[in-house]
């Protein structure tokens, strides 16, 4: 077995810093490998399939309402990982309650959230579906998050990705109108025309 590579030491640097501290409020700011990345807040059909998942998600996995309850699912989370430290925005993010349990972190708290999560969504768009398929994908790899979904809104679709020996596993992909059961949220039935919904 080949030894693993030390960790990166490598910093961003005082600029890349400086201009996602500066980003405008109306752009989504986000540094990925080094290099700053800014983005429009999402079109319509991006902002409501990610709010109407979250609010078919949190009922029963956060308030435990009509489901096992155990997680916090946050709405664009910071998100600071890794040495450099990587800044991402994921549409949705959950981790497990026992690995968060104060996740509203009382007064002083950053923020940004400094541990990945268990789980994050990622709402597929023409601006970012690169980022979102490339360098974020990779990042939360290498960061141990188990669980990603791909929500394409146009085209209507969810990919349901699990982390496996460091790798992306394609699990399963939903379309169109379907009653799924993905996981880690496999535990209730989940229906797609709500998160197509206008």
């Amino acid at each position: 077995m080949a030894p693993s590579e030390p960790p990166s030491t490598e910093r961003n640097s005082p600029s890349v810093e400086a201009a996602f501290q500066a980003a405008p409020e109306e752009m989504v700011a986000e540094i990925l490998d080094g290099e700053l990345h800014l983005s429009p807040r999402p079109a319509r059909p991006h902002a409501n399939a990610a709010t109407l998942l979250g609010a078919l998600l949190i009922p029963p996995f956060w308030l435990g309402r009509g489901g096992p309850g155990g997680w916090v699912i946050i709405n664009k989370p910071e998100l600071h990982l890794g040495p450099r430290p990587d800044k991402l925005v994921p549409d949705l993010a959950g981790w497990r309650r026992e690995r968060l349990p104060d996740a509203l972190g009382g007064d002083g708290a950053p923020a940004h959230y400094g541990l990945a999560p268990d789980w994050a969504c990622e709402v597929l768009s023409e601006s970012t579906r690169r980022r979102d398929k490339g360098p974020k994908m990779r990042i939360y790899a290498r960061e141990g998050v188990r669980h990603l979904w791909h929500v394409d809104p146009l085209a209507r679709t969810l990919d349901i990705f699990r982390l496996q020996g460091g790798d992306w596993l394609l699990v399963q992909s939903f379309s169109g109108e379907e009653r799924v059961r993905a996981e880690p949220f496999e535990a209730i039935e989940l229906e797609l025309a709500l998160v197509w919904s206008e």
